[in-house]
């Protein structure tokens, strides 16, 4: 199989995200708003993966539209975090800055998806 850039990154972002939530609960003992951003955060890379081996175009459209929401949803729980004093400022903005790639790649696949459509 070829190389798929936006499913390599997703899930080294979700693995990222796995890792944060460790340390939120073994080291910080948060709970609460940690599980929320483990949930969202591994789901943009579950629905990338529904997307591309999807059956046909609605389906990859409709799964890179999900992924694109639990991306907004991980952005959200990752700024509680931060402004709640749990995350730290340099924690959040290298996270934030993979999301953000990550986000661009499925926008723009899904933007092209669409207008090939």
């Amino acid at each position: 199989m070829e190389r798929n850039v936006v499913l390599e990154k997703s899930f080294a972002f979700a693995l990222r995200i796995v890792k944060l939530y460790r340390y939120l609960v073994d080291e910080r003992k948060e709970f609460v708003l940690s599980k929320e951003m483990l949930v969202s955060g591994t789901n943009i890379g579950k629905h990338v993966k529904e997307a591309v081996f999807g059956e046909n175009r609605e389906t990859f459209i409709n799964e890179f539209g999900v992924a694109r929401r639990k991306s907004a949803d991980t952005e959200y729980w990752l700024q509680l975090l931060l402004h709640s004093g749990l995350l730290s400022a340099a924690v959040f903005e290298s996270i934030d800055e993979d999301r953000i790639e990550v986000t661009k790649l499925i926008n723009s696949i899904r933007t092209t998806a669409k207008k090939n459509g």
